[in-house]
Order: structure tokens, then C-alpha cells, then sequence
């Protein structure tokens, strides 16, 4: 689960977000790159209960996070997170 990146030829990187979450109905992400609208990029559940998404980021920093049903998430797999203005923590990628 996590984060999965892969080099296009512009510079740009295809990220597969993966979430695991079998009883969900519905997985969003929100972050920088969608200027926080998660409705933009709804996830797809997929076998065993893991929701996916592929997004083409260029090389930068991004905060993100997920929504599950209604309620925000952290990605259990990141290993690097920033405190947000609201006393929760969103998660970080660097694409580089």
C-alpha cells in the first residue's frame, strides 16, 4: 500500500496512491496537486478492498491526505508527515 512512482519522459512521474480500506464506499485524495478538492480525484476500489488512484505530478513537494467515507485519513505507509493549521498532521511526497 502507499505510494508506488514511475518516470515519464516530460520530467513528470506517474504516483499510484494506493489505500487499503475493504469496507469503504468511497476514497478520495485531496492534497496540494488538486488544490485540496478530492472530488477531482476519487479513488477506485480494486481486488481485496484496495482503493487506487494514478496521478502525473511534476517534481516538488506535496502534502496529501486521504478521505474515507466522510473522515480524514493519514497514509499508514508514508514515513513523513507536517503538522496542518487545524492540529492534524497530512502526509508528504517528494517527487523529484
Amino acid at each position: 500500500m502507499g505510494v508506488k512512482k514511475t518516470t515519464k519522459k516530460s520530467g513528470r512521474k506517474r504516483i499510484e496512491f494506493t489505500f487499503h480500506a475493504p469496507g469503504a464506499t468511497e476514497v478520495m485524495i485531496f492534497g496540494d496537486f488538486n488544490k485540496w478538492n478530492g472530488k477531482k480525484h476519487r479513488m477506485k476500489k480494486g481486488s481485496l478492498g484496495v482503493w487506487k488512484k494514478t496521478l502525473v505530478l511534476a517534481p516538488g513537494t506535496y502534502e496529501y491526505k486521504y478521505r474515507v467515507d466522510g473522515k480524514w485519513q493519514e497514509d499508514p505507509t508514508t514515513l513523513h508527515s507536517r503538522l496542518n493549521p487545524f492540529g492534524t498532521y497530512n502526509n508528504l511526497l517528494t517527487v523529484k
